[in-house]
Formats: structure tokens, C-alpha cells, sequence
């Protein structure tokens, strides 16, 4: 086996482990599970383990080169129109191949999938373009966070309450590991290409305002567009009795998640057909090793999401119901506020990588397990779905703003403190008092 997918396949085990083990051992305390049903969540939690590693290894050797030569080829040609148009398509077909969203979209039974997948694409594709704009005419990152995330909490008093968590949480599980290598990769195209002393700097924060597109879109999504109620049901766990009927389980969906995932990819492949065809950008060689990263991230979508839906994430929503346990409170606002505030304090850079960090820390494990968890704990206590076990990806994705600006803040004060000492030394007031 290839040694970097092993390497991906103990990063995804690291991931997925701990949760297994704590389902476990509720399996043999609080909640007992029947075999076959244990059995569906293991092998649900392989093929997730397993899927996450391909799809991992062929987003890094895919997405990562398709981003920064996309990038770096757009600031060169200098034709803004160019790279509007550009940013717009890639930033939309990114999004709808990202298996985060395509797992929300599942759960969120008031909204249409494609509907949701398609509203939240538009959202990133338009911010991508922001993003890239900022970038272009080296615009403070503070100052644009600023302005739309109150413009955001100004929708959110507009928009129905039923909409306002499923928007934050939209923003959290679209950054996830099919957008981010791509979105990072094209930042530090185009700052690479801009090769000014800011550039660096300015490389971060296109998460940032990739995850705000989707939470506006969605939030204008629930004021203009109005869908009839749909109810939220546990998933049924079917009935199982021998391994054969477990495969069979895993066996009949496969058709349905491998449709779904080549038909996502396409469009990622179209941008890589095109881009190569008019630049001649890649050698064959790595053009190859390219098209291998696609054959791997379609392979690893196909077991991620059959994992996820047919044996994961099921098993989380049957213990979030079996435990059922009190409702979330939504404390979004203080905490951006925190987060925006410190933001004005701390250098451009952990700005950048603090917001960034908050759509990379909501990933896989949030959607396809927690999310799932908190839907059926919500439903076996009468709780309202929509405004109470929603929004649990948006807390997640908050934590990383405050802790990594707090960091920030600290970096600074040390420095501080250490210039004031080499100052003080190099006037040889040290030197007076000894």
C-alpha cells in the first residue's frame, strides 16, 4: 500500500477511533445495541475510516496543485473579469463535491437537497470572489469581517428562527477537506503571484470568507423562500440478523452515493480539463498523478458517504434519542462578538488564520456524528429540531476564532515586552543597576 495513504488512513482512524470507542462503551452501559446494529456501526465506521483516507490523499494530490495553478495563472493574466468569472465556477463546483455539505444536507429535511446544496455553492462561489478582490486590491481582513458579519446578524433578526442555525452550521461543514486544500491552495496562488511584503499575510482568511457566502445565502434563502413543514424522523435502523445482511445494507446503497459522487466530481474535472487545455500548465507526468488524486477522491466520497449514511450516522441519532438529555442553547452572538472584537486587536495574521481555523475544526466527525446525535436527543425530548439541535457545527467552528486571537493577543504582549528589554538593555540601564 502507498505509504502516504497509510498515512491518511491512521490520521482518518485517529479521528473516527475515539468516537467508536466511545459508542462502544455505551453500547455495553447505558444503551445496548443489538449485534446486527453494532455490526452496522463498525462497518460503517471502516468504510468511513478507509473512504476519508482515499479521499484525503486524492484531494491533496488533486485539489491542492489544481488551486495554486489556477491562482497563480489568473494574477498573472491580470484580466479582473477573468478572474471573477473564474472564482465564481470554481468556488460553486468545489462546493457541491464537498461530502460535509452533501451529509447536511440529508439532515435538514424543511429544505430540499439540491436546493440547500446549490444555494450554499452560489454563497461560496460569491465570497471566493470577495475573497480574491480583497486579495487583488489589499483590503484589511478585519474590516471585511467586520462589515458582514454584522450585515449577517442583521439577516439573521430578518430571517425565520427555523433557518438562522441551519445557516451558521451551513457555513461551518462547507469548509471542509474537499474546499479547503483547493481554497488555500488558490490563496497562496494568487498571493504568491502578487509577490509584495503582504502577501503572506494576505494568502489567509479566504475561508474566512468562504464561510460567510453560505450563511447569507441561506439566511436570504429563508426570507424569500418558504417550504412546507417536514417532519424530522430518527433513522430506522433495519433489521438485521447474519453479516450477509449487513453487506446486503451497505451493498444496495452503493449504486445511489457512487451516482451522486460522480456527479459532483464532474464539474471538478471539467476546470481541471479546461484549465489544462488552454494553458498547458502541467506536465504529463503530473497531470497524470492528477487524474489518479480524482480516481482517489471519487473512490474515498463513495465509501465516506455510504459509511456515513448507512451505518454512522444512524447509530448517532439512535443514541442522541436513546440518551435524550437537555435541549442546546444557540450563543452564537456573544461569542462572534468576542471573536470580531478581538479581531481588531490582534495582527492581520492570526486574523486570517483564526477565522480560517473555525471552518477547518467543524469537519467530518461534526456532521456525521454529532449533528446526528444532537437531532436525536432534540426528538426524544420534544424539542424543536430546527432551532435547537442545529446549530451544533456553528459552535464548533466558533472555539478556533476566540482561542487562536487570544493566542494572538498573548504573541503580541510578549513581544512587546521582549523589545522593551532588548531596548533597555542596548541603553545599559541593566548594566546601571547591577
Amino acid at each position: 500500500m502507498n505509504e502516504k495513504l497509510k498515512e491518511k488512513i491512521r490520521e482518518s482512524l485517529a479521528s473516527v477511533l475515539p468516537i467508536t470507542g466511545i459508542v462502544l462503551l455505551l453500547s455495553i452501559t447505558l444503551v445496548p445495541m443489538e449485534v446486527g446494529t453494532l455490526v452496522l456501526f463498525l462497518t460503517g465506521a471502516i468504510l468511513l475510516i478507509v473512504g476519508m483516507g482515499f479521499f484525503q490523499l486524492g484531494a491533496e494530490i488533486a485539489m491542492t496543485p489544481l488551486g495554486k495553478g489556477v491562482g497563480g495563472c489568473l494574477m498573472k493574466n491580470r484580466r479582473l473579469l477573468l478572474i471573477i468569472v473564474a472564482c465564481f465556477l470554481m468556488g460553486a463546483f468545489i462546493t457541491i463535491a464537498e461530502p460535509d455539505l452533501q451529509v447536511l444536507a440529508n439532515q435538514v429535511a424543511s429544505i430540499p437537497n439540491r436546493v440547500l446544496i446549490w444555494v450554499v455553492a452560489v454563497g461560496v462561489g460569491i465570497f471566493l470572489v470577495v475573497a480574491v478582490l480583497r486579495i487583488w486590491f489589499q483590503i484589511s481582513l478585519t474590516n471585511f469581517l467586520l462589515i458582514f458579519y454584522i450585515l449577517l446578524f442583521g439577516l439573521s433578526f430578518l430571517a425565520p428562527e427555523e433557518f438562522t442555525a441551519v445557516a451558521f452550521d451551513a457555513g461551518g461543514v462547507t469548509t471542509g477537506p474537499m474546499t479547503v486544500p483547493f481554497i488555500m491552495a488558490l490563496g497562496a496562488g494568487f498571493s504568491a503571484a502578487r509577490s509584495d511584503k503582504k502577501g503572506a499575510d494576505d494568502s489567509f482568511g479566504l475561508i474566512a470568507l468562504c464561510s460567510i457566502g453560505p450563511i447569507m445565502m441561506v439566511l436570504l434563502l429563508g426570507i424569500f423562500y418558504h417550504p412546507t413543514d417536514a417532519a424530522y424522523n430518527v433513522a430506522e435502523i433495519p433489521a438485521l440478523v447474519t453479516t450477509y445482511d449487513v453487506i446486503r445494507v451497505f451493498l444496495s446503497a452503493l449504486p445511489e452515493y457512487a451516482a451522486e459522487v460522480l456527479t459532483s466530481i464532474l464539474p471538478v474535472a471539467c476546470v481541471l480539463l479546461v484549465f489544462q487545455i488552454f494553458t498547458r500548465y502541467y506536465h504529463k507526468r503530473q497531470l497524470l498523478r492528477m487524474v489518479i488524486g480524482l480516481v482517489y477522491t471519487i473512490l474515498g466520497l463513495i465509501l465516506f458517504l455510504t459509511g456515513v449514511n448507512v451505518g454512522f450516522a444512524p447509530i448517532g441519532s439512535l443514541l442522541g434519542s436513546s440518551i435524550g438529555g437537555s435541549r442546546l442553547r444557540w450563543l452564537l452572538l456573544p461569542g462572534y462578538l468576542i471573536a470580531l472584537v478581538l479581531s481588531r486587536l490582534v495582527p492581520p495574521v492570526f486574523v486570517g488564520i483564526a477565522f480560517d481555523s473555525g471552518g477547518v475544526a467543524s469537519g467530518p466527525m461534526t456532521s456525521t456524528f454529532l449533528l446526528p446525535l444532537a437531532i436525536g436527543a432534540c426528538s426524544a425530548s420534544g424539542g424543536n429540531v430546527v432551532t435547537d439541535a442545529f446549530g451544533i457545527v456553528a459552535l464548533v467552528a466558533l472555539a478556533p476564532l476566540i482561542a487562536i486571537q487570544i493566542m494572538g493577543l498573548l504573541y503580541t504582549h510578549k513581544s512587546r515586552r521582549i523589545a522593551v528589554t532588548e531596548e533597555v538593555s542596548d541603553d545599559g540601564f541593566v548594566d546601571f543597576e547591577e
